[in-house]
C-alpha cells in the first residue's frame, strides 16, 4: 500500500508516531486509495495538539490553527494539512463551526461529512479504523451523510452540492435519506458564497463520469434551479424535431455534456453548458408560409452570450475565462455558414484562438442533435491547410507603411489596414504587390 502513497505524508506520519502521537492518513486520499483511484491530495489526522505539530516540523503554515489545521510544507513534496481530532460547535452561519474542541478518532470521524470519507488509514500495516461503516458504503458505491443528514448540511450547507458532486465523479448513488435531505434543504444553498459554489460546480463539470447525468442529479435534487435557474429553464422549451430529434433544450444539453471528452478544459465544459441558455427567452412559435408551426429562437446565440457572462460573473469566474467562453457561446451558431464564407473571414474564424472548443462544441452539437457533420468535417479539412503556416500571419502592410506613403494618420488607418490583410488573407503574399493596391493618399477624407 505504501507504494501509492507519496513519500511526504508517510514522513509526516513516521515523524509523529516516533514523538508518541496516534496519526493516520484521512478523508478523501483514503477514499480513492481504497477504490483504485489516483489520489489528488493526502490528509492526516492526529492526536497532536497544533502548537505540538509546529514544533514537530521545520516548516508549516498556520491559517487554520483555530480550527486544529496545521499545513506542513515538506522539503520535499507538497504541502499536508496536518489536523487535530476535534469535535466542532455549533454552526451559525452554515460553514464553519464558532469553536472547535479536541477530541480523539471516533468523534472526529463522527462530525465529518460522508462515510466514505472518514475512513483512518494506517499504511504501515494497512489497518482501517471505520467508525461510521464507510467500507460498507464504498462496497455498495453509495454517498450517505454521516449520522442525520439535515444535521450535516445545517452544518455545512455546501456539502450537498459536494454529495452530488461526490456522486458524480464517483459513478456512486446518493442515499436516499441523504438525498432527500439535499431535496428538502437545497434552498440553503442560497447561504454559501458564490466562489464556493463556483468550485463545486466547476469540478462537477470537469470531474465527473459524465457531465449531463450529473446535471440531472443536480436538477433532482432541487440544487439547480436555486444556483443556476437560467439552466433549470431549458426544461420542457421544445425544438424543432427535424433538427433535434433528441427533445428540449435540456435533454440536449444533457447529451452534449455526457459526450464530453474525459477531464474536459473548463472552458469548453462551460461552453456547453450555456451555448444554448439563451433559447428559453427567444423561444417563439411561429406559422411557416406553408401553414408549419415552427419553434424559433431568434438571435440566441447573441442573447445566451450576455446571460453566460451574467452568470459567470455571478460565480466570480476569472475575467479571461468569462471572456472567451463568451465568446465560443455567442459564435456558435456562425460555424455553419463557414462552407459560403470568402477566405479571409473563414481565416479569421479558423485562426480565432477559442476555434478548437468552437470546432469541438459544434462537433457535440451535431452528435447530439441532427447528426451531420459536414460543416465539422469542412472545418478539419480546412484548418489542416495551415499545418505548416499560421493560418493567421502577422500583416505584411503596417501603419508605419501608410505613414510611409504619405496618409496622414487618422481613422481611415483602420479600414485600409483591414481591406490590406483580407487581400493577404486571400493569398496576396506580396508586399509590394499588396501596397499597390492602396489608395493613393489624396482620395482619403
Amino acid at each position: 500500500m505504501n507504494a501509492n502513497i507519496p513519500t511526504a505524508p508517510l514522513s509526516l506520519l513516521r515523524t509523529l508516531r516516533e514523538n508518541g502521537h496516534e496519526a493516520f492518513l484521512v478523508g478523501g486520499g483514503v477514499r480513492d486509495l481504497l477504490l483504485g483511484r489516483a489520489p489528488k491530495d493526502w490528509d492526516i489526522a492526529t492526536d497532536a495538539f497544533p502548537d505540538r505539530i509546529e514544533s514537530l516540523f521545520p516548516k508549516t503554515v498556520a491559517i487554520g490553527k483555530a480550527f486544529g489545521i496545521i499545513t506542513v510544507v515538506p522539503a520535499d513534496g507538497d504541502p499536508v494539512e496536518v489536523a487535530t481530532y476535534r469535535v466542532d460547535s455549533p454552526y451559525a452561519d452554515g460553514r464553519r463551526p464558532e469553536s472547535v474542541g479536541f477530541t480523539d478518532a471516533r468523534e472526529d470521524a463522527l462530525r465529518r461529512d460522508f462515510t466514505i470519507n472518514a475512513l483512518f488509514l494506517d499504511p504501515t500495516t494497512g489497518e482501517i479504523r471505520d467508525y461510521v461503516h464507510g467500507r460498507a458504503d464504498l462496497e455498495a458505491r453509495l454517498v450517505r451523510a454521516i449520522g442525520d443528514p439535515a444535521v450535516r448540511f445545517a452544518e455545512d450547507h455546501l456539502r450537498m452540492l459536494r454529495a452530488v458532486r461526490f456522486a458524480a465523479t464517483l459513478g456512486f448513488a446518493i442515499e436516499p435519506a441523504t438525498f432527500a435531505a439535499i431535496r428538502r434543504l437545497a434552498p440553503q444553498i442560497q447561504r454559501i458564497s458564490a466562489e464556493r459554489i463556483r468550485d463545486e460546480l466547476f469540478r462537477l463539470l470537469t470531474e465527473s463520469q459524465k457531465a449531463g447525468e450529473a446535471l440531472h442529479l443536480l436538477r433532482d435534487s432541487g440544487l439547480l434551479k436555486e444556483i443556476l435557474p437560467e439552466i433549470d429553464a431549458m426544461v420542457g422549451v421544445e425544438q424543432p424535431p427535424e433538427f433535434h430529434p433528441e427533445g428540449d433544450v435540456f435533454t440536449h444539453t444533457r447529451l452534449m455534456l455526457d459526450a464530453l471528452p474525459p477531464n474536459p478544459s473548463l472552458r469548453l465544459a462551460l461552453s456547453v453548458l450555456l451555448h444554448d441558455v439563451g433559447k428559453p427567452p427567444t423561444a417563439a412559435l411561429v406559422t411557416l408560409p406553408d401553414g408549419t408551426p415552427r419553434w424559433r429562437f431568434e438571435s440566441h446565440a447573441a442573447v445566451g452570450a450576455d446571460m453566460a457572462r451574467a452568470i459567470l460573473e455571478r460565480l466570480r469566474a476569472p475575467h479571461a475565462l468569462v471572456d472567451d467562453v463568451c465568446a465560443i457561446v455567442g459564435n456558435h451558431m456562425r460555424l455553419a455558414d463557414a462552407p459560403k464564407m470568402r477566405a479571409p473571414k473563414l481565416r479569421r474564424l479558423l485562426g480565432a484562438p477559442t476555434f478548437e472548443d468552437d470546432l469541438e462544441l459544434h462537433r457535440l452539437d451535431c452528435l447530439s442533435s441532427h447528426a451531420l457533420f459536414e460543416v465539422y468535417d469542412f472545418l478539419k479539412a480546412e484548418k489542416g491547410k495551415f499545418a505548416a503556416e499560421p493560418v493567421l500571419p502577422p500583416p505584411l502592410v503596417t501603419g508605419r507603411d501608410l505613414i510611409a506613403l504619405g496618409h496622414p494618420p487618422g481613422p481611415q488607418f483602420s479600414k485600409i489596414l483591414q481591406d490590406a490583410y483580407d487581400r493577404q488573407l486571400e493569398g496576396l503574399s506580396d508586399k509590394s504587390a499588396l501596397l499597390a493596391t492602396l489608395p493613393p493618399p489624396d482620395l482619403q477624407k
